[in-house]
């Protein structure tokens, strides 16, 4: 059996234990292992075990994931997310399908600290369905708004996804967070104009809340100073060089619980659930890191990154086309894999053939993350949607499927505007680094 066949069985066999719920970073590591023993020998694999996890973990660059992690969990805990969905609705609830335009600028604010999508989608759905459904909004409306909304939390940064793309593609993550600004607020001013077009079509699945006056939006308003601050500071600092994305992380996480502390909402329980989840999900992202080390070693061995890079050149497609061919395979990848697994296993092989097409790395990381989120609510996975049914049980899983698609519609504009104009993910790198 040649290379690009024991390639393409790795592949097969890395998608089928993820489908079977292995832990991806077991499955990259066996794959990887298996492959490596096959194609180079036993001798080969043994030094790959000993030295590809050791300096894997061992990167500096590192360092900022379980900072993030902290700042993200110390946040959800602490209760940044009230106060943001009720300063958004002061000011645009009393609109048609306000609440819902409401929840979207919440999940956005909540997703630029959080940084994570499954835990933006777990935290609005909590403090915005329920405050929807008392204003008579469609139930399946208000959950496919949160799932939608909740997308946002690995586009905007500081954004987990973001994190582990730069350190597998070797990109400067400011410029990655600097790009991900612009997509994120196009995105949000999308999704509000989906909201928009469901309440024109229908009014009664978003009715208008009752005004309130200037005092009490002021009033709202001064509830989020928390998230703009953590905000402001940690991102400000970065893209000013004040200090790196490893500073700005542990200034973002150190800041996330004083503000806990201030408000009195950090109790020494709640200190203890931030750190267990911390030290939870870094070593996660940490036992992935080593899986994808080894797989990575199999990757070369194959030298699939050349076979498919020697493909398209062979067919001479124009590089429009072939990022096309790319981007529907990365959607399709995203009807069955998780976020973080698609980074994880395609950015090496990808990445190469990217760059060779002349594309701009930072721009494609943009790309690739927002293709992502697409998976987040397309069937047959489509993680957000099924967070949303458990928590909001009157709402079936097809129902809030079906209800979700004008925001898949939002998506394939603001993917088609990126893609037509990169200045709008370019812009801001070069203002910020030239």
């Amino acid at each position: 059996m040649g290379n690009t066949e024991t390639a393409l069985l790795g592949l097969i066999a890395l998608v089928v234990l993820t489908l079977l719920r292995a832990p991806i970073g077991l499955a990259l590591g066996l794959v990887g292992a298996a492959g490596v023993w096959y194609l180079q020998g036993f001798d080969v694999l043994v030094y790959v075990l000993q030295n590809a996890p050791t300096e894997a973990v061992s990167k500096y660059s590192l360092s900022v994931l379980p900072l993030f992690v902290l700042m993200g969990t110390a946040s959800v805990q602490v209760g940044l997310s009230r106060g943001l969905f009720d300063a958004a609705s002061a000011f645009v609830g009393h609109r048609r399908g306000g609440l819902a335009s409401a929840s979207i600028l919440a999940c956005g604010g909540f997703g630029a600290i959080c940084g994570s999508s499954l835990a933006t989608v777990a935290t609005m759905s909590r403090v915005a369905i329920p405050e929807m459904n008392a204003r008579g909004y469609r139930t399946t409306f208000a959950a496919a708004t949160i799932a939608a909304g909740g997308t946002l939390g690995i586009l905007i940064p500081p954004s987990m996804p973001m994190v582990i793309y730069a350190f597998l593609s070797e990109v400067s993550l400011g410029r990655l967070f600097a790009a991900g600004l612009l997509p994120g607020v196009l995105a949000m001013t999308l999704y509000m104009a989906a909201v928009k077009l469901v309440t024109w079509w229908d009014p009664a699945s978003g009715p208008a809340a009752e005004r309130v006056n200037l005092r009490v939006r002021l009033s709202q308003l001064r509830k989020v100073w928390g998230v703009a601050t953590l905000f402001t500071v940690v991102l400000g600092g970065i893209f000013l060089g004040v200090f790196t994305p490893t500073e700005g992380a542990a200034v973002g996480a150190g800041g996330a619980l004083l503000i806990g502390f201030v408000t009195r909402r950090l109790t020494g329980p709640i200190f203890v659930q931030i750190m267990a989840e911390t030290v939870l999900v870094s070593a996660m992202l940490l036992f992935i890191v080593i899986g994808i080390s080894i797989f990575d070693f199999f990757v070369q061995a194959t030298q699939a990154p050349a076979a498919i890079g020697a493909f398209f050149a062979a067919h001479n497609w124009p590089p429009a086309v072939t990022m096309t061919a790319i981007i529907a395979f990365l959607i399709m990848l995203g009807m069955f894999l998780e976020a973080i697994a698609i980074i994880f296993i395609m950015t090496p092989v990808i990445l190469p053939i990217i760059v060779s097409l002349g594309y701009d790395p930072v721009w494609f990381g943009i790309i690739m993350i927002m293709v992502i989120e697409f998976g987040l609510i397309t069937p047959p996975i489509g993680m957000n949607v099924f967070v949303i049914s458990k928590l909001v049980p009157e709402a079936t899983t097809m129902s809030i499927f079906r209800a979700v698609v004008p925001f898949l519609g939002a998506d394939v504009v603001r993917l088609v505007l990126v893609m037509a104009f990169p200045a709008i993910c370019l812009f801001l790198p070069e203002l910020f680094y030239g």
